[in-house]
Formats: structure tokens, C-alpha cells, sequence
């Protein structure tokens, strides 16, 4: 029997695998916050250390990893020492990143449709180190991720088809090596994200598809933070996740640019979240030098685990 997540020190979550982390997660009751690193759009927002592990120290539990390019390491910037103004060459590990900040870390793949049409002009932008494919998912096992994200970024041109193939190809590669994410809460401008009542294609039906192609944890945009997007809407899909197979997970998004609103907007948009049932609770990497404000990761974890919980996380990581 595994501890719960938002329970684990650093030394338990270290010897985790995808099944014990995922049982850790489903034991935590909803209450795991899951935080966004992009590794690619500045050296870090602290110079001495990374973005992920200011965002452990702030109460996340698990930390994703977006822009990551398995191809070119050296580009992921924000995973690089940083010494008066100078940029290390060698890039830090993943198991480097992953010790240092005592959670798990995961890697966000794009799901791409090479004939997608973005405000009227085809995408063309398809980096081969950030896409989904099974040589990147092998090479992210050999890393030590302990989960992928299959989606998109916003204008990346992504469709429900894509990351439904997507899945498949990841469960197919990793079997039960790595935890698989999959669903659509950001890159609304093809189709519409997944639990959007005006979506050609119904929600139910695209995460039947995700979890029968290997998903472990089905993503959505959080209510408060996607435009159009309700409580009512996202707990329809969360109800339908926990209960088409049991110990399939949820995890609901707050993104969109909102995470680098104000504590309140934070605080307001996370009992929404709480209230669609989902088992993980992200928010996004739009505040500063690709991370949200700490004071924000902070407050979500306050508002969905309690000051307990969170300080937990905050001290425990260095166990």
C-alpha cells in the first residue's frame, strides 16, 4: 500500500513507479497540485535554481516540464546553470532536476496535425524534440520522467484524432513504464477543448477514445480559467473518467495566462476546480521567465490542500 502524494518525502516519491504513483495520486482524494515549468522561454526566474524546484518549494507536488526538447538539451535553457549572467553548455539532468526538487517530473509532448490551419495560415512549426513520438517517449523513459502530457500548445494546430494516436503510440512504447496524461485544455483555434459543450465532437466520446488508447489520467481545462468553460461542464467529463474505468484519474488545468493573475483569482478559480472531482490540480507556466508566480502555486495548494498538506510539501521535499 502506497502513501498518499501530498504525504511523500522526497525519498519515497525517488523510489515511486508509474503504478505506485498513480495509486499515490488516486489515495490523495484530490487534493495533488501539479505545477508548469517551461523550460525554454528564460534561465529561471531565481538565478541558483530552477524553476521546478521553486515551484516544489511552494507547495507543488508534481512538476511538468513544457518545451522540453529531447532532440537539442542544450536549448532548454531553463535547466542550465547560470553564473553572473553566463550559461553553463551542459544542461542539467531530468534525474538531476527531479532530486534536487524532490517531486516528480514530467515531460510535455505537442500532438500536432500537419494540415492544421492557425488564424488562416498552416502550422509549420513541428519541432522533431518536442513532438510525440516513440522515440522521444523511449528517450523520456531513459531520462527517469516519471509522466508524459500529450496535447498541444496554443496555435500548435492540435485535434482530438492527434492525441488519441498520440496515446495509443505512448501505451504501446512505455506499457506501464511512464504515467500517461492525455486530453485538451489549451489550443482552442482547430477544435474546441475537451469538455466544450460547443465541440463538434462530444467530450464523453474523446475520452472513452483516450482512455481505451492507454491514458492513465485524462486532462482538462479548468472552469474560471478557459473562456466558456463551467464547473458544471468539466465535472460532466471528471464523472465520466472516475467511473467508464475505475482508477482512471482526472486532472483539471488553470491556464490560459490566469495563473498570472492575482491570489484571489487564484483562490476563486481552485474551488471551482475542487468541485469538479478531478485528482490533480495544474496550473500553467504563463507568469514570469516560464513559471507562475510562486505566490500562486502557493495559493492553489492552499485553497485545494490546506495550509497542513502544503507546508508538508514545502518541508518534506528535502527528506
Amino acid at each position: 500500500m502506497v502513501n498518499r502524494l501530498i504525504n511523500c518525502t522526497k525519498s519515497e516519491i525517488l523510489k515511486m513507479n508509474a503504478t505506485q504513483l498513480k495509486e499515490a495520486i488516486l489515495a490523495s482524494e484530490g487534493r495533488v497540485i501539479m505545477s508548469q515549468h517551461h523550460v525554454k522561454l528564460n534561465t529561471g526566474l531565481i538565478d541558483g535554481v530552477t524553476n521546478a524546484e521553486i515551484q516544489a518549494a511552494f507547495g507543488a507536488d508534481m512538476v511538468m516540464l513544457n518545451g522540453f526538447d529531447m532532440a537539442d538539451e542544450k536549448a532548454n535553457i531553463g535547466l542550465r546553470e547560470v553564473n553572473h549572467g553566463n550559461i553553463a553548455e551542459k544542461p542539467y539532468s531530468l534525474r538531476q532536476v527531479k532530486e534536487w526538487a524532490g517531486v516528480p517530473i514530467g515531460i510535455y509532448f505537442e500532438c500536432p496535425s500537419p494540415n492544421a490551419k492557425v488564424a488562416g495560415e498552416r502550422y509549420v512549426e513541428a519541432k522533431e524534440g518536442r513532438i510525440a513520438s516513440k522515440t522521444n517517449f523511449m528517450k523520456a523513459a531513459e531520462m527517469g520522467a516519471d509522466f508524459i502530457v500529450l496535447g498541444g500548445n496554443p496555435s500548435a494546430g492540435t485535434t482530438f484524432e492527434k492525441i488519441i494516436e498520440a496515446t495509443r503510440l505512448a501505451k504501446e512504447t512505455l506499457g506501464d513504464q511512464v504515467m500517461i496524461c492525455a486530453g485538451k485544455w489549451e489550443d482552442g483555434t482547430i477544435e474546441k477543448v475537451l469538455g466544450d459543450p460547443l465541440s463538434k465532437r462530444p467530450a464523453i466520446d474523446v475520452i472513452k477514445d483516450l482512455i481505451d488508447a492507454g491514458a492513465d489520467v485524462i486532462t482538462l481545462p479548468a472552469p474560471g480559467s478557459r473562456s466558456g468553460i463551467t464547473v458544471e461542464h468539466i465535472r460532466k467529463c471528471v464523472e465520466f473518467v472516475h467511473s467508464y474505468k475505475p482508477g482512471t484519474l482526472a486532472l483539471t488545468f488553470l491556464n490560459s495566462s490566469v495563473e498570472g493573475a492575482d491570489v484571489e483569482t487564484i483562490r476563486l478559480i481552485a474551488l471551482m476546480m475542487k468541485q469538479t472531482g478531478a485528482d490533480i490540480h495544474a496550473i500553467g507556466d504563463g507568469g514570469y521567465a516560464g513559471t507562475p508566480l510562486p505566490e500562486n502555486v502557493y495559493q492553489l495548494a492552499i485553497s485545494i490542500k490546506g495550509r497542513r498538506h502544503t507546508i508538508k510539501r514545502m518541508a518534506g521535499r528535502s527528506r
